[in-house]
């Protein structure tokens, strides 16, 4: 496929004109297939958690640690995973993480408690943390120019696919099999894409650093702050504000989190530089970014429960109930990415919310003898239509201000949001919906649940007055990659 030999050298010492080399699409496959497993097992789980529910007698709040626990590790340690691909050998960091991923995966589908299963949940998300990172500069340092775009193009498109695709496989594999297969079938794959990655990623440079440069106090301090404050959340649901257990948790959180801030301004190689902190559009970006995710994953992990345990459908029609969601964020992410040099992102962030506001407050209104069709559908539309231009705008906006030698820890720092976004949206819905165990507590909790995630959504108005109105669109679509 390479269409420059190695032979074809200029003439007498005439400058090397640099061609492009086209280098196989082997590499993209099986980091693709890497990264679509880590973002299908955010969601693939949702569609089986009744099973799941019915086989380890999960409480609520295990319903909610089974999700949380997944991507709490995989948000709260990216930014190390993806300064371990910065400082050591890319491939060994995407190997070790792919490894942790896959022993993960089949711990999962063994598991025969909820702690169990919570454990290795969180196993996997760690694994996720250090392959997602790797598997991207794997992609960006094997191939440059055109072929650089269109990598990064459908590994956008894989990332915002994998959701939905989740909910529908998770459906699938749970009806024909058991819930355990949709663990299970990330062995077969991390076995191939380990083999291959042996065969066709080369080793690369050695170690830039030492283990003296990681900020692991900072990563400990981080993920420990994080799910101690997600516990403190579910606690309120479960035990009420004033026990001493959701004081507890609370205090442990605000311990480690202001321990973290504390580390991060000591420490040589902080995970995240104190001058990020004062790019504005970052900040707000991210902040609007774990917001929306919060109330998409917190939609799916409610409306999963909803759909199976008080409209009765079966995992698969769950799988298939959600698609049109999917599509909905897809169109309008396709339409919304026309209309971004026009608009500007911080104007269709705005619409984004209010649009995506009112699918969560018509699907606040199901009752009792809701039907999918007429309640749920119209509802789920609505939302997805609102939600697809967000991340397209969200993405843009973030990297507003940002010099191009950061863009990496840039993307780091929104990813991290979105995943913890996603591990507090589950423990929002949690507290708010109450009990999620019975058909009776999953009616009243829904609706009670969607007004609140219209009520969050509304909020973003706030930190999305301080997006970037317009970007130097034109300077970053092409400024990337001259590094």
């Amino acid at each position: 496929m390479s269409t420059t030999e190695a032979g074809t050298h200029p003439p007498h010492g005439a400058h090397p004109v640099p061609v492009e080399v086209r280098r196989p699409w082997t590499v993209l496959g099986l980091m693709l297939a890497a990264q679509f497993m880590v973002v299908l097992d955010v969601s693939v789980v949702n569609v089986a958690l009744p099973s799941i529910g019915d086989d380890l007698h999960l409480s609520s709040s295990s319903y909610q640690w089974v999700v949380s626990a997944y991507v709490l590790l995989s948000g709260g340690l990216l930014l190390l995973g993806g300064r371990m691909a910065d400082l050591f050998a890319r491939r060994r960091v995407f190997l070790t993480g792919l490894v942790v991923f896959t022993g993960a995966s089949l711990a999962s589908g063994l598991a025969d408690s909820a702690t169990a299963l919570i454990a290795s949940r969180a196993a996997q998300g760690a694994g996720a943390a250090l392959l997602t990172p790797a598997a991207l500069s794997v992609v960006m340092t094997t191939y440059a120019g055109r072929q650089r775009a269109a990598a990064l193009a459908v590994w956008g498109t894989v990332a915002s696919m994998g959701i939905a695709a989740g909910v529908l496989f998770g459906g699938l594999l749970t009806s024909a099999l058991d819930w355990r297969a949709v663990f299970f079938v990330n062995v077969p794959i991390g076995v191939v894409v380990l083999l291959g990655t042996l065969r066709s990623v080369p080793a690369g440079g050695g170690a830039r650093a030492g283990v003296r440069d990681l900020d692991l106090p900072g990563a400990v301090t981080l993920v420990g702050g994080l799910v101690a404050l997600v516990e403190a959340v579910e606690s309120v649901g479960s035990h009420g504000w004033d026990s001493p257990r959701t004081l507890v948790c609370a205090a442990v959180a605000v311990v480690l989190l202001t321990a973290f801030a504390v580390v991060e301004r000591r420490v040589t190689a902080p995970l995240v530089p104190p001058r990020t902190w004062r790019v504005r559009s970052l900040v707000s970006a991210s902040t609007v970014m774990a917001g929306v995710t919060g109330a998409v994953v917190g939609a799916i992990f409610l409306s999963s429960l909803y759909l199976q345990q008080v409209l009765g459908s079966s995992a698969v029609v769950t799988g298939l109930q959600f698609l049109p969601l999917a599509a909905a964020i897809t169109v309008s992410a396709a339409v919304a990415s026309h209309l971004l040099p026009h608009a500007g992102p911080r104007a269709l962030i705005a619409a984004g919310l209010v649009v995506s506001a009112a699918g969560a407050l018509l699907l606040s209104t199901t009752g009792a003898d809701a039907t999918y069709a007429a309640d749920v559908l119209p509802g789920f539309l609505v939302l997805g239509a609102g939600v697809g231009p967000m991340f397209v705008a969200i993405s843009v906006g973030a990297m507003g201000d940002v010099p191009a030698e950061d863009s990496g820890l840039a993307s780091g720092v929104m990813m991290t949001g979105h995943e913890v976004g996603a591990a507090m949206g589950v423990a929002l819905v949690t507290v708010v919906a109450g009990d999620l165990t019975t058909r009776a507590g999953l009616v009243s909790g829904y609706a009670d649940a969607f007004v609140a995630v219209a009520v969050l959504l509304l909020a973003l108005l706030v930190p999305t007055a301080l997006v970037p109105r317009r970007t130097a669109a034109g300077a970053h679509s092409h400024g990337h990659g001259h590094h």
